[in-house]
């Protein structure tokens, strides 16, 4: 993978024909595709099913993570290992024992992920992250797309990248990824970016064109 890992949210696919854009999705240098999972309760809005993941997993060979924005995960993330998702992450204030479902993910041979909502504070969740192969920082509030950036999770943002080496996970932004934000927040250590209508979809450019720019985002 290369130095920033760049993930396009595919909640923003076009769903006319998504086998073919996800190919070229993943031609045009996709690292991990990014998949929202909402269940119209733990966010106000319902989004892709396994089907559509299934569908994307047929169609590349690139990791693929599941963001479980669900009640209960701990029912559920089996369907999502079985679908083929190599990363999956789930949120703190969705169940009672986190530290046991990312566990499960883990012990399913699976990346374990975090996700960390804008009102979400770092110490409520700091047990948390030693069984987190990846953290990603919600800097929206969680369930649609097109929301603006909430900008005092930067500093929230800054203090996990202070914590990543030691704990070991990687660090990644979802939400309002603008090429702007990707290059202030790859300086302060982000390692990973989901995109969505902020810097790669609905632009009218290739994919490509689009992605290679972003990757010039990031800090020599």
């Amino acid at each position: 993978m290369k130095d920033m890992l760049l993930c396009p949210s595919m909640m923003c696919a076009n769903y006319d024909n998504l086998a073919e854009d996800v190919r070229i999705l993943d031609n045009a240098g996709t690292d991990i595709f990014h998949c929202d999972v909402m269940d119209g309760n733990f966010v106000p809005n319902m989004a892709l099913g396994l089907h559509d993941i299934e569908c994307i997993k047929r169609n590349t060979k690139k990791p693929i993570d599941a963001h479980l924005m669900i009640e209960n995960p701990a029912n559920k993330v089996e369907w999502f290992i079985n679908a083929g998702c190599d990363i999956i992450y789930i949120h703190p204030e969705s169940e009672r024992y986190v530290v046991r479902t990312l566990a499960k993910i883990r012990n399913a041979g699976r990346k374990a992920g975090l996700a960390i909502n804008p009102d979400t504070s770092i110490e409520t969740v700091r047990e948390m992250l030693h069984v987190c192969d990846y953290v990603m920082a919600m800097t929206v509030n969680p369930g649609f797309a097109g929301q603006k950036y909430i900008e005092f999770v930067t500093e929230k943002v800054a203090a996990l990248a202070k914590m990543k080496n030691e704990l070991g996970f990687k660090l990644m932004i979802d939400g309002a990824c603008s090429p702007e934000k990707i290059q202030e927040l790859s300086q302060k250590g982000a390692d990973g970016f989901v995109l969505g209508t902020s810097a790669l979809f609905g632009k009218g450019k290739p994919y490509a064109e689009l992605l290679e720019g972003l990757q010039g985002q990031r800090p020599i």
